[in-house]
């Protein structure tokens, strides 16, 4: 650990920081994920409803949140754009923050660095980044970003002026990230998933990778909240728990809350699809209140109840999508699959969901026709067997 330190509780918890990176914002913890906005059509995710994107970039504003996050290859390469246009070209650039990121998968060399942040810069018309992230680091893309020195090269950009505060996001087991964290203590943040469904996940390790950031006096920007919706829509028992403790309260907004109780937690990303779950998030976080010891307890009872029901573990993150050769709607499926398995099957036999399989089919692969060539288990974040799975999901819905 840095001993050049100084103890900062600007946001409503404490973190250790070198005393020359002490310019950290936001002053709200809510940020606006612009990675599964508005669409105008569902099966394109480039097909960005960008009006009603800058009303809800509007309403944001207006209540004093500042925080966006996008990345080279969210709304199928779309999001860096949109925020140019929602954002950027409409507000002065220092009223906001913005982040974005370098995934390993879009470079080969260390011009292909520059090459895709340069890029970056024309698409967003930003002129710098508040935030920078290296990309997903995991066990397998780790050595890709040493082997090209990106640490550094990200340092680098911070000395020009191109980027404020570096860091990364991560998926992967609290030892890497300590290993990480130990060896590039000059990263300011960390990005990680945390929700209470993942907290004791033997994959994700929510808990454990917050406790590692909290030990390096890193502050967490927290991704998946609400784990790609899955807890916004529980199961029927879980939302009467939650609805019995406080009736006025969206079911999505015990998972946003949760986070944000965190006490190094400086900002929750959510990735609001429409004005109305904007205008719910922002009903409880303008004037937050973190969640008292019974509150935390029921979000974890009602992750006993998830646990039971989920089949497959998907976010919908999309990112598996992008680069399948059989054009297979992975995330789609998987969501079909889940929703079947909650059903009693063994009484209905059938389910509608039988038809948007075959609707989904019109235009996407069958799950049957995935070639095993692994490039959607490589980019997963969730790290699922999503060969093996799709094998499951063919079984299912094409018998």
């Amino acid at each position: 650990m840095p001993c050049d330190c100084a103890i900062h509780s600007e946001w409503g918890f404490v973190y250790k920081e070198r005393k020359t990176d002490m310019e950290f914002k936001p002053a709200k913890k809510l940020g606006f994920g612009l990675m599964r906005m508005p669409q105008l059509d569902p099966n394109d995710g480039a097909s960005v409803d960008v009006e009603q994107v800058k009303q809800m970039v509007d309403l944001f504003m207006a209540k004093g949140f500042t925080y966006f996050d996008t990345a080279w290859m969210y709304n199928g390469f779309a999001s860096e754009r949109v925020a140019k246009e929602a954002l950027v070209d409409r507000y002065p650039r220092e009223s906001f923050t913005l982040a974005t990121k370098l995934h390993n998968g879009f470079f080969n060399s260390l011009e292909g660095r520059d090459e895709v942040f340069n890029q970056q810069l024309e698409k967003t018309g930003a002129g710098y980044f508040d935030y920078y992230l290296l990309h997903g680091i995991e066990a397998s893309s780790y050595p890709h970003y040493e082997k090209f020195d990106c640490f550094q090269w990200l340092l680098d950009k911070k000395a020009a002026g191109l980027v404020k505060h570096a860091g990364f996001s991560y998926h992967d087991n609290p030892e890497l990230l300590d290993e990480i964290l130990t060896k590039h203590p000059e990263m300011e943040f960390v990005q990680l998933q945390i929700n209470y469904l993942d907290w004791e996940s033997e994959w994700i390790q929510s808990r454990a990778c917050s406790e590692v950031a909290e030990r390096h006096g890193k502050p967490v920007v927290v991704m998946e909240p609400i784990k790609g919706g899955t807890l916004a829509n529980v199961p029927k028992q879980a939302e009467e728990l939650l609805k019995g403790m406080e009736p006025d309260l969206s079911v999505a907004s015990w998972a946003i809350r949760f986070v944000a109780s965190l006490p190094n937690v400086m900002c929750v990303l959510s990735g609001m699809s429409n004005l109305a779950q904007m205008e719910d998030n922002l009903s409880y976080m303008d004037d937050f209140k973190p969640l008292t010891d019974e509150e935390r307890a029921a979000c974890f009872k009602v992750a006993d109840i998830i646990n039971g029901q989920t089949a497959i573990a998907c976010t919908a993150c999309h990112y598996c999508t992008d680069g399948c050769p059989m054009h297979i709607c992975i995330p789609e499926y998987f969501s079909l699959y889940n929703e079947d398995m909650r059903e009693n099957l063994a009484e209905k036999g059938w389910t509608i969901n039988f038809t948007n399989y075959e609707k989904l089919n019109q235009e996407f692969g069958l799950a049957s026709e995935c070639i095993g060539c692994g490039q959607c288990e490589s980019m997963c974040p969730q790290h699922l067997p999503i060969i093996e799975t799709l094998e499951k999901v063919a079984a299912h819905f094409e018998h």
